[in-house]
C-alpha cells in the first residue's frame, strides 16, 4: 500500500509549530505593510516625544516567537523560520511591485496615487530592512542558544532579554544607517540624513523596542509553560 502523508494525523508539535510560524509570518508582513504610517509617542514626565513607525508594533513579536521556538523546538527550527520569513518578505515585495506596475482600472475604488503612497516601496528601506532582518534574527537565535548553554537551561528571562535587546539594537541601527544614510549617498536618489538625526532615530526606536522586549518577558514564560504542557499531553 502506497504511503501518503494525507493519511497521517498532525502531531501536537506540528500544530504548535505551524501556529507559531503563522504569527511570525503575519507579524513580519504586517511590519512592512504598516511601516509607512508614523505615530507620536510622548512621555510627559520626561518631556520626550518620538516619531515612531507603526511597524514597530508588530516587529517585536517576531523576536518573541523565535525565542519561544528556540526554547521549545530548538535552534535549527528557529533558523529555518527566519529563512522562511525572509523568502516570504521577498515574495511580498515582488507582488506589491507587480501590483503597482499593472495598469489601474479607471473606476478603481483606490486611485493609483493613493495606492502608490501607501504601498510604494522605497528601495533603500526595503534593502536595509532585508539586511537588518536577516542579521538581527540570526543573531537573536545564536545569542539565545549561547545564554542557554551558559546558564545550563536556567533563567529564561536572561536569554530572552539578553538576545532580543542586543539583536534589536543591531536591527534598528542597520535599517536607519543603510536606508537613510548610505543608500541616499550611494544612489543620489534622495538626501541623506545627518549622523545626528540618524542617532536620534536609532535611540528613539531602540528604546521603544527594548522596553517591549522587557515587557514581553512574562509572555514568553506563559507561552513556553503552556506549550510544554500541551506538547506533553497524551495524543
Amino acid at each position: 500500500m502506497k504511503y501518503s502523508l494525507r493519511d497521517e494525523k498532525s502531531s501536537r508539535s506540528e500544530k504548535a509549530l505551524l501556529i507559531l510560524s503563522g504569527f511570525f509570518i503575519a507579524s513580519l508582513v504586517l511590519t512592512n505593510l504598516i511601516a509607512g504610517r508614523f505615530f507620536t509617542l510622548e512621555i510627559p514626565f520626561l518631556g520626550i516625544s518620538w516619531a515612531l513607525s507603526s511597524g514597530i508594533i508588530a516587529y517585536p513579536i517576531t523576536f518573541l516567537v523565535t525565542d519561544v521556538i528556540s526554547e521549545v523546538f530548538g535552534e535549527k527550527r528557529a533558523k529555518t523560520l527566519v529563512l522562511v520569513g525572509f523568502l516570504v518578505s521577498v515574495f511580498t515585495v515582488l507582488i506589491i511591485l507587480l501590483s503597482i506596475k499593472l495598469p489601474i482600472w479607471e473606476n478603481s475604488p483606490v486611485d493609483g496615487k493613493s495606492y502608490d503612497t501607501v504601498f510604494g516601496l522605497a528601495p533603500g528601506i526595503v534593502f536595509g530592512s532585508m539586511i537588518a532582518y536577516l542579521s538581527a534574527q540570526y543573531i537573536d537565535v545564536q545569542l539565545f542558544e549561547f545564554w542557554r548553554r551558559l546558564t545550563k537551561g536556567k533563567h529564561l528571562w536572561l536569554r530572552n532579554n539578553g538576545s532580543t535587546i542586543l539583536s534589536q539594537l543591531i536591527d534598528t541601527s542597520l535599517v536607519v544607517v543603510i536606508a537613510l544614510v548610505i543608500y541616499p549617498k550611494f544612489t543620489g536618489t534622495s538626501e541623506a540624513i545627518s549622523s545626528k538625526v540618524a542617532l536620534e532615530i536609532i535611540i528613539g526606536q531602540y528604546i521603544f523596542k527594548a522596553c517591549i522586549a522587557i515587557i514581553d518577558t512574562p509572555l514568553i514564560y506563559f507561552a513556553v509553560n503552556r506549550l510544554n504542557r500541551y506538547l506533553n499531553k497524551e495524543n
